[in-house]
């Protein structure tokens, strides 16, 4: 792995993070916990979006980014 994208939508109130390139998306699985993992055609999991993230639209969002 690369790099990891994060995509913060304020208009959805999602946020999305990619391991893989999202173009590699082949279906989607809904966890019930308001996650939705993507997966590429290997049913790997390449993804997920977390659906009603609620952010202060106001407000800067801080990223801590950890590499180990």
């Amino acid at each position: 792995m690369e790099k990891i994208k994060v995509i913060l939508n304020r208009k959805s109130n999602t946020l999305d993070v990619w391991f893989d390139e999202p173009e590699k998306e082949y279906i989607c699985e809904e966890t019930g916990e308001e996650i939705i993992l993507k997966k590429d055609k290997d049913n790997r999991v390449i993804g997920f979006e977390k659906l009603n993230l609620l952010i202060d639209k106001n407000v800067n969002v801080p990223i801590e980014v950890t590499a180990t």
